[in-house]
């Protein structure tokens, strides 16, 4: 059975917060919760480009439910300040999707001066996560999803040398962040099991689809071999509505479970199904230690 936006149930009464959620997954992901009666948060880095497309949106859905917050992943002030708005203007979160991210940029810091892509796929949506919690444990089956990518399966964690100073290679340092992605949604889940807070957390990836993620990487590194390469794979990749379900999955369905991870039925594309989990995200102590630094980084 193919699992689609049509089997989401009714989302009506809930509270849904989606980071990155103008444009790519982000956004097919916000249109199909307030679709289907969700009152939906846009977290997005650029106010007037998250404005921009909630007046789009609004084009077609009349609803008076779809906000729109700042929050920069890469500035932890910014987070902190994000969060504090949330908790001062919502009673309830019942859905965390941590879906914005960024993919195999040149060599950039955060604004606290931490290799980007691992501040901004995974430091950040972390602290944002433990900022929102006690709000999210108010509402019994709460879910928290965290969006990752088949790169968790290529990924390593380089403990010594967390932020790429010795040696920074893009896509290396991307599938790193991308399978701390991974850690921290099952550690994460562990936690909150342990602590009876009736929330879960779940993770999603979107196989190979269609998103500004790729054309910003070509641009960003001036690289016409990855561009090349992205226009002779194309009739691999799905489009971002495809690319979202997974995530929605996670998010609605009432089978889904804490600690699962739903991906695409074929890896690459294909309706949701159940996916393995990288095996290095296994190792209980790699994801403790991954989480005592990474609270340690969040201090700075």
């Amino acid at each position: 059975m193919s699992w689609k936006v049509a089997d989401i149930p009714d989302q009506k009464g809930r509270v849904a917060l989606v980071t990155g959620a103008n444009s790519g997954l982000g956004l097919e992901t916000a249109k199909a919760l307030l679709n289907n009666g969700a009152r939906v948060i846009m977290a997005c880095r650029s106010l007037p480009r998250g404005e921009a497309v909630r007046q789009i949106i609004l084009e077609s859905n009349d609803s008076t439910k779809l906000d729109l917050i700042e929050l920069d992943l890469a500035d932890l002030a910014s987070v902190r300040r994000a969060a504090e708005q949330v908790e001062s203007q919502y009673s309830r979160v019942d859905l965390l999707i941590n879906n914005a991210g960024v993919m195999a940029t040149p060599q950039t810091l955060s604004k606290q001066g931490l290799e980007l892509q691992f501040a901004v796929n995974h430091l950040g949506h972390m602290a944002l996560t433990l900022k929102l919690l006690p709000l999210l444990a108010k509402q019994h089956g709460a879910r928290v999803v965290t969006v990752t990518s088949g790169a968790q399966y290529m990924g390593r964690i380089a403990w010594d040398d967390l932020q790429g100073i010795k040696h920074y290679d893009r896509w290396a340092a991307y599938s790193q962040s991308k399978l701390a992605n991974v850690m921290f949604a099952l550690e994460l889940d562990k936690r909150v099991r342990k602590a009876a807070s009736g929330i879960s957390s779940l993770l999603a990836h979107p196989g190979l689809a269609r998103t500004n993620l790729q054309p910003k990487s070509v641009a960003a590194n001036k690289s016409w071999p990855e561009g090349l390469a992205y226009r002779l794979m194309d009739p691999m990749f799905q489009s971002a509505a495809m690319g979202s379900l997974p995530q929605l999955h996670a998010a609605t369905a009432p089978t889904a479970q804490g600690g699962e991870q739903y991906g695409p039925r074929f890896n690459f594309r294909g309706y949701p199904k159940l996916c393995r989990i990288a095996p290095l995200a296994l190792r209980e102590e790699d994801r403790q230690r991954l989480w005592s630094i990474s609270e340690k980084l969040l201090e700075i």
